[in-house]
């Protein structure tokens, strides 16, 4: 089959015929219709991702049909259309991953290629009011923002809740869960023009967290504190947010983009008994929960633009730079 092959580190993706993978007991292949792009194929292009395995075929994110079945799988799942879960090996824990953990991409070949074989347990029906281009955008962005903000945060409706960084896929998710279960929808941006377009979603308010006094304009906003933040890149600007948390708050941070290595006062997480939560991706119930909210609430992905998976490397350029609002979906052109 054709695929896209990450040869090694800071190499552009290869255009490849590689062997078929002819799927082993409870195995399935899915013949793939569109994948998505995430933060994580470029860190993993770059060579900064804690798990790495040269060459590989990238790409966690994808949708498609079922076109073969391994031993003791039921063959009615033949022509199935599908998404899939990204996260393999999560473990026994909902609390925790375990050890085993990992999502596809790195180091099992992941979705930009034309077909994947995965574990059945891992696919879920697509959602019948999304296109396979919405649908290959839910996975891993869908899940991760959906552990943050209801299985780990436990947003409860009407609480008042931040959101940082937005305009990436997770931050939008997020932001569209929050608002789906009720929630008081604040967000940061260093881009003025991706915070007005948030605001015309359902966003109360903002703030740019490149200007000078950004927590204070939240504060005079939001003068009781946050119920709820969600953050991704635990920097500088988090001693900030631990002040702007309400009594009780709840602050749950999804990974550690600006480094991770802070100072921190603890005296107001003491003194507001603030609860500080690590999330990463999600376990199977919290992906076929998450499943269930974006049918129940017909939510919609929020997609930047679609490409041919010719032009993935163009692709992975422009989530480098960060010009996306929402995700960068690839349809199979080979």
């Amino acid at each position: 089959m054709k695929a896209y092959l990450l040869n090694d580190k800071d190499q552009p993706l290869v255009l490849t015929e590689v062997p078929d993978e002819p799927p082993a007991a409870g195995d399935v292949t899915v013949e793939l219709r569109a994948a998505a792009l995430n933060h994580r194929d470029v860190w993993i292009q770059q060579g900064n991702y804690h798990v790495l395995r040269y060459p590989v075929v990238p790409g966690a994110d994808g949708a498609g049909v079922v076109t073969a079945v391994g031993e003791g799988v039921d063959a009615g799942l033949i022509g199935r259309e599908v998404i899939i879960n990204p996260g393999l090996s999560w473990g026994d824990s909902d609390v925790w991953a375990g050890p085993d953990f990992f999502p596809l991409g790195t180091p099992r070949n992941g979705t930009f290629a034309e077909k994947i074989t995965i574990p059945a347990i891992q696919l879920a029906n697509r959602p019948a009011h999304l296109d396979w281009e919405h649908a290959a955008a839910l996975p891993l962005s869908g899940l991760t923002a959906f552990r943050a903000v209801a299985s780990r945060a436990r947003l409860k409706a009407g609480e008042k809740v931040l959101i940082t960084g937005i305009g990436g896929g997770v931050a939008l998710y997020a932001m569209q869960f929050a608002l789906a279960l009720g929630g008081e929808v604040y967000a940061t941006s260093s881009s003025d023009d991706k915070a007005a377009r948030v605001r015309e979603i359902g966003v109360k308010g903002t703030a740019n967290y490149r200007q000078d006094g950004w927590a204070h304009n939240l504060r005079e906003q939001v003068p009781g504190g946050f119920d709820v933040i969600i953050d991704s890149a635990v920097g500088p600007g988090f001693q900030n947010l631990i002040e702007l948390a309400a009594p009780g708050g709840r602050i749950a941070f999804l990974g550690f983009t600006a480094g991770g290595d802070i100072q921190m006062d603890v005296r107001p997480v003491y003194r507001k008994q603030v609860s500080i939560l690590g999330t990463k991706m999600g376990s199977p119930r919290d992906f076929d929960a998450m499943v269930k909210l974006v049918n129940d609430k017909k939510i919609v992905p929020i997609v930047d633009r679609v490409m041919p998976m010719s032009q993935i490397n163009e692709a992975y350029a422009i989530v480098d730079r960060g010009q996306q609002f929402g995700k960068i979906v690839l349809t199979p052109d080979f």
